[in-house]
């Protein structure tokens, strides 16, 4: 279904101008009905049918409310269809030429709604068929975010009967729905057969899976739609509170009605160096689009690569930072290199790609250099001018002004209040030229007496400007990490001050502790403590089925679960060429109120149960649309007459 939400989008502004008069003067009682149904030409269901124009008569002015957004044509449209609204009139116009013997839908939802209040005639779907009869099956489920179980609004979701995994990306939906904002979907009007189901974020409004960055979701196996009686209970009530009859009905049910699609975005790997920043001369980073397997190869055209910089990299490798040393290097305003890594061919293997490229600083070494000296001399003067206000200055023997010895900025993590198990790190704003260990004390308060204790100071695996301190940190005690001047040296010269941080580590009887037992997943899930944000508070991996969680500050907490099938420690996402699904994702579906002082055992997490009803909704960012407000018209209440 190919629309222009362009051209859509500016005919509901003419179409809504149009109508902005009609409507009823003001008083009266509020209108909460809903519009009413008079008239479909041609009839709904009718068979047969021949011409493109189909015209919906209402009781009341009507209008259409995010027509695009909610509005479904099946079998989708290559080209838009028109539909407008006129006082108590909808008119669809279908400008593709109509299929033989097949059935047509659309699907209104809400979309159409009373002029005055906006009361809408509610999950109304219209269809008809060119053969002589109308295919009347219909399948439905939810779509939801394979990484984190949210639901996914405005996704298309579409069938196709045959079978092969090509027709996803050579040929255009044979049906199609679109989810609500619950991640629901409902197809209709599909005939007996085999289908295979797929969902599309569909950018380029094709049908069809065309563009890597667009997100989807496959099943591996075919559905076959079918319809059962079912019986469901049907409350008639006294008044708007009192139940008078409850009555059990027959109803057909098309099924399957559970599907569940998990969506994801393929790694896709469109690799090239995005841009070269040189905020100071110094300091060149190197951006790319995505990760580096392998670390791309830096050649110097007018210096020394392999002696003339320190290289910081982040742990994707899709950020260097170049930091140069040797002052005759860096004071060029121009850098010229050539930088190799590896992108994928149009066959998809990795060559090697080799970018020159000129990094200009910016601001001009001269210009730098001016204000380093305008900087120093004017420190020159002060200093000059106070020498000359102390006792004892003598003219003929002037002081001597020294420059101030750079300062090392570091920031340490430490606080007064810290946790048992948290990393103590200092982090320093240039890479270190030396690190004097033996300057880093730390004391545990016995009584009123520091006593030395052991330590171990190293630098992080992730960032070469960053060191964690660790030592055996005791619960309800005291300690003190202390560092001389001079401990930390930077590689421009820069010199640390003296430090001292006192910390008293929280007592055991603050902490909560989470016992888990969740059958059926081994060794090889990943549990995460998640807070009211989702972030993760905490994370471990399953032994034999169980983890635990030690040292929780007292508040709500949630669980979500990953199955780490290979092993790497995260997330893996999927690759429709190859068949591979994304990596299962499972939340508990409660919060959890942890308490100081308590032991908490969970063992009743069933990570089996239904997909879309596992996430809390207090963490679901994608929460359901607000229904209007429904008296005499909810849909599953009748008031006897």
């Amino acid at each position: 279904m190919k629309f222009n939400s362009k051209i859509f989008t500016a005919a509901s502004i003419l179409l809504v101008t149009a109508c902005a008069s009609i409507g009823t003067p003001d008083g009266g009682p509020y209108d909460e009905e809903p519009p009413v149904l008079l008239e479909a030409v041609p009839a709904i269901g009718a068979t047969n049918v021949t011409g493109n124009k189909i015209v919906l008569s209402f009781d009341e002015n009507v209008k259409l409310e995010k027509a695009f957004e909610k509005i479904v044509v099946s079998p989708p449209q290559e080209q838009m269809p028109e539909i407008k609204y006129n006082g108590k009139r909808v008119t669809v116009e279908l400008q593709d030429t109509l299929l033989p013997n097949t059935t047509y839908s659309i699907d209104f939802s809400d979309a159409i709604v009373d002029n005055n209040e906006g009361n809408p005639y509610e999950n109304f779907a219209y269809y008809f068929s060119t053969g002589a009869a109308v295919d009347t099956f219909a399948v439905s489920g939810t779509v939801l975010t394979a990484q984190n179980l949210e639901p996914v609004k405005g996704m298309v979701v579409g069938l196709h009967s045959c079978l092969d995994d090509t027709a996803f990306t050579r040929k255009p939906f044979e049906r199609v729905s679109r989810t609500d904002s619950r991640g629901k979907f409902t197809i209709k009007g599909i005939a007996p057969g085999k289908y295979r189901v797929y969902a599309l974020s569909d950018a380029n409004q094709n049908n069809r899976f065309d563009q890597k960055s667009e997100a989807i979701a496959f099943m591996e196996t075919h559905i076959v739609p079918f319809a059962s009686e079912a019986i469901r209970p049907d409350t008639i009530w006294r008044d708007s509170v009192t139940v008078d009859t409850v009555k059990y009905v027959k109803y057909t049910r098309f099924q399957p009605d559970d599907l569940i699609l998990r969506v994801f975005n393929e790694n896709f790997y469109n690799q090239y160096l995005v841009k070269y920043p040189r905020e100071q001369h110094n300091k060149l980073v190197l951006y790319f689009a995505a990760p580096n397997e392998e670390l791309p190869a830096i050649e110097g055209l007018n210096f020394n690569a392999g002696e003339d910089y320190v290289l910081e990299k982040n742990m994707r490798n899709d950020t260097l930072t170049l930091w140069f040393k040797d002052s005759l290097v860096y004071r060029a305003d121009t850098l010229s290199m050539r930088v190799t890594y590896k992108v994928l061919d149009s066959l998809g293997n990795f060559v090697d790609r080799s970018d020159t490229i000129y990094a200009s600083a910016k601001k001009r070494w001269e210009k730098v250099r001016e204000k380093e000296n305008e900087l120093y001399e004017k420190a020159v003067e002060k200093f000059m001018k106070n020498a000359k206000k102390s006792d004892g200055y003598d003219e003929n023997n002037p002081p001597v002004y020294v420059p101030e010895t750079k300062k090392l900025q570091v920031r340490f993590t430490g606080s007064a209040s810290e946790d048992v198990n948290a990393t103590m790190r200092f982090t320093f704003d240039e890479p270190l030229l030396e690190a004097d260990t033996s300057a880093i004390h730390v004391y545990m308060k016995v009584d009123t007496t520091w006593v030395p204790v052991e330590y171990i100071f190293r630098q992080s695996k992730n960032n070469i400007r960053r060191y964690e301190l660790f030592a055996e940190w005791r619960p309800d005690e005291t300690f003190r990490v202390s560092v001389d001047s001079a401990a930390f040296k930077g590689i421009y010269g820069g010199v640390s001050d003296k430090y001292t941080q006192e910390m008293r580590f929280r007592s055991l009887d603050e902490y909560a502790v989470l016992y888990l037992d969740i059958p059926h997943t081994g060794n090889k899930a990943i549990v995460q403590l998640l807070g009211k944000n989702e972030s993760v508070v905490q994370q471990e991996q399953t032994k034999n089925s169980r983890c635990s969680f030690y040292f929780i500050k007292p508040g709500t907490y949630y669980l979500r679960l990953i199955m780490d099938e290979n092993g790497n420690g995260v997330w893996d996402t999927g690759d429709f060429e190859k068949g591979i699904q994304p990596e299962n994702v499972y939340y508990y579906p409660h919060s959890l109120d942890l308490r100081a002082l308590f032991e908490y055992t969970q063992d009743d997490w069933d990570i089996y149960s239904p997909l879309n009803e596992q996430k809390p909704l207090e963490i679901t960012k994608q929460k359901p649309d607000k229904e209007r407000k429904k008296m005499n018209r909810n849909a599953t209440r009748r008031f006897k007459k």
